[in-house]
């Protein structure tokens, strides 16, 4: 005889954790998540459904395969994972659990979800980034991103973090560790105003830079 676990009833849909690589559509005009292992090849909403990764006509989660969305219980958890080289400029994403899901003792296994947080890390050099910015990787029709400041943000193909949840749609929210929120999908407030201010001086200073080192060294200089 085989015995079947209890079917859980929740009043409100469980929340979970994950990490995955912000991405940007090749026309600019949707922003998205990729996963960092199973499935990372397939880039998902912010509203999306699971699908098999192994092409298989079953719902997923499906018991006898690992295929479906995955996330962990604990924030802490999903935090450590963002220590590893590898996972340096993922992003954490605060989810809703939502239709059927397998429940493990560190976390689910889950049929769809709704990305509720976003929270970006810190630039590479250490600040707080203001932007999502070209990250030299991609999947076909995807640019892959990762955290920038102003500083370090140059003139690579990028997009304000107000403006990733603008483009990501469904009410995301997305912040920046160390600082207060700096994007609502929806609404600009004096935050955002001055990330997309701090983007653009810091794309003057570089073109500025860039027009000195050319008047420095241009055709016209003489004698040499």
């Amino acid at each position: 005889m085989r015995l079947r676990l209890p079917e859980e009833r929740p009043a409100e849909p469980p929340t979970g954790y994950k990490i995955a690589h912000p991405v940007l559509s090749q026309d600019g005009g949707r922003a998205g998540f990729t996963g960092v292992s199973l499935g990372g090849a397939l880039p998902y909403g912010v509203l999306a459904d699971a699908s098999c990764v192994y092409g298989l006509r079953h719902p997923a989660p499906h018991r006898r395969c690992d295929c479906g969305f995955h996330c962990v219980h604990e924030r802490t958890a999903a935090e450590a994972l963002l220590c590893t080289a590898e996972h340096r400029t993922a992003v954490l994403l605060e989810v809703t659990v939502l239709g059927r899901y397998l429940r493990f003792e560190l976390g689910f296994r889950y049929a769809r979800q709704r990305v509720r947080t976003a929270t970006v890390g810190p630039c590479a050099c250490g600040a707080v980034a203001v932007a999502l910015a070209d990250a030299g990787w991609g999947r076909p029709g995807w640019l892959g991103l990762a955290p920038a400041c102003a500083v370090c943000l140059g003139v690579r193909r990028s997009v304000t973090l107000a403006g990733f949840a603008r483009l990501a749609g469904e009410g995301l929210r997305v912040v920046a560790r160390k600082g207060a929120p700096v994007a609502a999908a929806e609404e600009l407030g004096v935050p955002e105003l001055a990330a997309e201010a701090a983007l653009l001086q810091a794309r003057l200073d570089w073109f500025q830079t860039q027009l000195t080192r050319l008047g420095d060294n241009g055709p016209e200089q003489k004698g040499t």
